[in-house]
This record gives C-alpha cells, sequence and structure tokens, in this order.
C-alpha cells in the first residue's frame, strides 16, 4: 500500500540526501512540528528527497526552496509556512479552530497529495478526503495545540497527572540536555531521528485508518443504509460481521444529517469470540454509559433459560444488569429481543 516500505510503512531517509531542493528550518533546539513538518515535505513529489538546511539566518534560509517554522512569513505562493509572527491565527477549517504550527500548515497544504500517494489513489478519491480530516483530528491537531500552548481543557484546574508520552513530548527528549555538550552536526543528527520518529508514526497511523477503519466504516455506512430493511422502523441497525461501530455510526449520522424518527437505537452484531449474537443499546454519545433506550428493565441481570422465559425468546445467553447489552445464541434471537424491546 506505501511506497515507503511497502505494508510496514518504514521509510529509509539515507537517500534524503541527494536532491537539488532545499527545505530549511530552524537549527538548535528542534520540536514536533517543525520535524514532521520536514519529513511530510520528503513525501511530496516537489520535495522528495530533498536536502535540509537548519539555521535562522535569513541569508541561508533565502537560498532554500521552502521554509517551515522560521523566517515569520507564512506565504504559500513564497513556500513559507511559519507560525510565529504576531497576528498569525491560520487554523485547519472545516470545523477546526486549534492555531496551526508549521506541521499543521504543511499538512493543510500537502495532506491531501501525501495521502493519495502513500495509500495509491487518485487525489479526488472521496477516500483521501475522509483520511485527510481524521489524521488532522487524531494525529495532527495535537501537534499544533501543544506547539502553540493551546490548553486541552477549558477548566483552570490543575490536571490531576502528568503526561509526557505523547509524541511532542518524545521528539523533545531528543534535544542535548542543558549540561550536555552537542556542536551543530550532533544537534542536526538528533533532528533527523526526531524527523524520522514522527514519520513513522504518521505513516503507522496512517496505514491504520486506511487499512483498518475505513473499511469498518464502509461496513457501517452499508448497514446505517439498509437499517430499514432490517425492521420498518429503522430503529435496528444489523451487522452481518463484527465491526468498530461507534464512531462511524456517530459521525455518519451527523453527516447525513440526522436521522429523524429512525434514529438507530439497537445495533446487533456476532459476537468476534463466542459465535453468538449480541444486541447492543446505542450510546446517546460515542463516550457516555447512558442509552438511547436501554434494554428493558425486566430482563436486566437475567441468564440463559430464565431470560429466555421471561422475554419470551429462544437461546437468550444475558442482558447486563445496566440494560446496556445483551447476547443471544442466534442472529435471528437477538433480533427477536431488539424487536421486543422497541415495544417496552
Amino acid at each position: 500500500m506505501s511506497r515507503c516500505g511497502g505494508a510496514s510503512y518504514s521509510c529509509d531517509t539515507s537517500h534524503w540526501s541527494s536532491s537539488l531542493q532545499t527545505i530549511g528550518t530552524h537549527n538548535g533546539t528542534f520540536h514536533c512540528d517543525e520535524a514532521l513538518a520536514v519529513f511530510l515535505l520528503r513525501l511530496t513529489e516537489a520535495y522528495r528527497g530533498a536536502d535540509l538546511k537548519r539555521s535562522r539566518d535569513p541569508a541561508v534560509l533565502d537560498t532554500c526552496d521552502i521554509v517551515v517554522d522560521v523566517g515569520a512569513v507564512y506565504d504559500e505562493t513564497k513556500q513559507r509556512f511559519d507560525h510565529h509572527q504576531r497576528g498569525f491565527q491560520e487554523v485547519f477549517g472545516l470545523g477546526f479552530t486549534t492555531k496551526l504550527s508549521s506541521a499543521g500548515l504543511v499538512y493543510k497544504h500537502f495532506g491531501q497529495e501525501i495521502i493519495a500517494s502513500e495509500i495509491g489513489v487518485k487525489s479526488d478519491s472521496a477516500k483521501v478526503q475522509t483520511l485527510w480530516l481524521k489524521m488532522y483530528k487524531e494525529f495532527i491537531e495535537a501537534i499544533d495545540g501543544i506547539d502553540n500552548g493551546v490548553s486541552q481543557y477549558s477548566s483552570p484546574e490543575p490536571a490531576r497527572y502528568r503526561n509526557r508520552t505523547d509524541l511532542s513530548s518524545r521528539v523533545g527528549w531528543l534535544n542535548p540536555a542543558w549540561n550536555e555538550p552537542a556542536d551543530a552536526q550532533a544537534i542536526d543528527s538528533r533532528f533527523a531521528k526526531a524527523s524520522q520518529l514522527t514519520g513513522e508514526e504518521f505513516l503507522g497511523r496512517l496505514r491504520y485508518y486506511a487499512d483498518a477503519w475505513l473499511p469498518a466504516r464502509d461496513i457501517v455506512l452499508s448497514a446505517l443504509s439498509a437499517r430499514h430493511n432490517v425492521d420498518p422502523s429503522g430503529n435496528i441497525v444489523l451487522f452481518e460481521q463484527f465491526a468498530p461501530w461507534k464512531e462511524h455510526l456517530f459521525e455518519l449520522e451527523v453527516e447525513q444529517g440526522g436521522t429523524g424518527d429512525a434514529i438507530p437505537l439497537y445495533v446487533i452484531y456476532p459476537d468476534e469470540i463466542g459465535g453468538n449474537w449480541r444486541i447492543q443499546a446505542v450510546p446517546v454519545s460515542p463516550e457516555s454509559f447512558e442509552s438511547r433506550k436501554a434494554l428493558p428493565d425486566k430482563w436486566r441481570g437475567l441468564r440463559d433459560d430464565e431470560l429466555s422465559e421471561v422475554s419470551g425468546v429462544d437461546g437468550c445467553i444475558f442482558v447486563h444488569a445496566s440494560g446496556f447489552i445483551g447476547g443471544n445464541k442466534t442472529r435471528e434471537g437477538a433480533l427477536s429481543l431488539a424487536r421486543l424491546a422497541l415495544t417496552m
């Protein structure tokens, strides 16, 4: 799938020192945003295999074909992508409001090309747009926020624990310690490691979303579109094969402008391991423990024959005490439970 090391998405950067194009960024202490920006640029047709100059000298930067994270200029026509200048407030748009770092700027302008190339489709493919937005939401935006000092929480209360294992932190740890001797060449070598680190994680995440997340989304879209064939109410969604469905269901509902009275209340799917079937109540939101319509109270906490007797449905296995999930030995049994639950 990827041109960089096949399915493993491991890019060998040893050939990146032989190109007529030159990328410029600042020298000294480095951060996650420009480390990733440089890696991403080297995945583009224009800057594949580009040399790198790390300097704050304007005369040196003026010799570069593209400059990121330094220079106090954001101008796509001049291939200048800094975000530190006074008055800079550029955001990704499309519902995202976090101020961009150099990583976000490069991704905004080059991300679709990179994704199309890596997954082997044309740039106007719907898959590219979906993955472009998904990768920004799940991977790039946090880097933008951290580099720009944007708090993740609106509450002024201090965090209950510290996180120093995120990608931005791990890049930071690659810088020399304050009392560790290091010349410019040594720091540049460390920057190369940081850029490789960020790039491998970017490509690994892209691989997951392209090869696993996106196919699951297609399965959920198909089941959501066919739900009136399962039950006229449209309140039951049936998956003939298991797929992670919750996130996709909520996103697709928003994309489709809501589902009206035919809002999905129950999802039916095969058990991944046991060969049985599950009925799960759809939560009110992806992270909520509250269901749109929990399974009936009289079923909750019951199992096996007792549950089958009370519900009138053969093959019952259990209903959770909170009513958010239950099980039956057959597809038809799980569907019967869902249809009964709609009336109770």
